[in-house]
């Protein structure tokens, strides 16, 4: 089962439903042979962008290509794509190995040919043992490992994954984020992957798009999407951030951060002007002595998160989360104590307002 890798390019997609605009200027490159994710909160347009690129729904404005052919116009079945949806979708009354043949009969394929493509389907999502159950006898992981040999079984250039762990528990959706890369990687096939939960584009994309209200806010790989948001959004909606208001000084050739509240940390740069800046949860070390990296706090609230001790800290005119980890035998700081807050500026990014 070998696919030729494609890539996609979508120009200035615009998407309406009625009055109300759905995706507003969207334009993406997506390379042959990556995983891409699509991130953002309920509401933010990401189906709707992954069910353009199938062909579901309206015709959007802009382009879409796929391995250099705009399809745009083109109804789904002429897209070439697989799609695997949330519900998995599978045939209550076939068997798993009618499920995984419906594509390829509906293609009219001679049975001659369905049979091997079938088997070679089981054996890579390894279910061959389960052939002939029917889905209700099928564990949910055991069911989405179906509905993706059903997809890839007629070789689509490009496969749409529209948040497809969302129905398992906690413990098997790790487990199956795994094997799903493993199987995408195994194929060489372009997908893009559809989710709300950070954690599952972080451990499975090459690349990202962060999408708020139909719009992308920053495209990137997880570890620079995360160090260095281009706004408090993407700052916000991967991974903890705490956030200050103020703006950025020179102060004799050097620049400073003052905060709304008045307190000044030290920049090694950035230009100067209203803004914020964003410090992560371990950015930030609990001292006891003042310094010019420092802000004074005091302690409200803490909680054993076992590897790390996590703090919430009243300092500088707002709460700020603080985590430190935990070693045995360590004193943790009590609650209502008045410390410091020592800053790793160096990890900080500030944002223009």
């Amino acid at each position: 089962m070998t696919n030729q890798m494609v890539g996609i390019e979508i120009n200035d997609l615009h998407l309406s439903f009625g009055e109300t605009e759905v995706l507003t200027g969207v334009n993406l490159d997506i390379q042959p042979g990556e995983f891409f994710a699509f991130l953002g909160p309920s509401g933010s347009g990401k189906s709707t962008l992954l069910r353009s690129i199938a062909g579901f729904g309206p015709t959007p404005q802009g382009s879409i290509h796929i391995g250099g052919r705009d399809v745009v116009s083109l109804p789904p079945w002429k897209r070439n794509v697989g799609m695997v949806f949330q519900s998995y979708a599978l045939w209550p009354h076939m068997s798993v190995r009618d499920n995984v043949g419906f594509g390829l009969r509906e293609r009219k394929m001679p049975a001659s040919e369905i049979a091997p493509r079938v088997d070679a389907a089981l054996e890579l999502v390894g279910l061959s043992h389960l052939a002939d159950r029917m889905p209700n006898q099928l564990s949910g992981g055991q069911q989405q490992r179906i509905a993706l040999a059903r997809t890839v079984v007629v070789e689509p250039e490009v496969l749409l994954l529209d948040e497809p762990l969302s129905n398992l528990d906690a413990s098997l959706r790790v487990q199956m984020r795994r094997e799903l890369l493993a199987l995408q990687r195994k194929l060489g096939l372009t997908t893009i992957f559809v989710t709300h939960d950070q954690e599952e584009a972080n451990t499975t994309a090459d690349r990202m798009a962060v999408l708020d209200k139909g719009v992308i806010q920053q495209i990137g790989t997880p570890q620079v999407l995360y160090d260095t948001p281009e706004n408090l959004f993407v700052a916000e909606f991967l991974g903890t951030a705490n956030i200050l208001g103020g703006q950025v000084e020179s102060n004799g050739g050097a620049k400073r951060f003052r905060t709304s509240a008045g307190d000044v940390l030290p920049l090694s740069d950035g230009h100067e002007g209203a803004g914020s800046i964003v410090l992560r949860p371990q950015n930030m070390q609990i001292v006891d002595q003042a310094g010019a990296d420092t802000l004074p706090g005091t302690i409200l609230h803490r909680e054993f998160m076992g590897s790390q001790v996590r703090y919430i800290v009243r300092t500088s005119g707002t709460e700020m989360i603080v985590d430190q980890f935990h070693h045995v035998g360590h004193d943790w700081r009590d609650t209502g104590s008045d410390v410091h807050l020592k800053v790793n500026t160096n990890e900080a990014v500030i944002v223009a307002s």
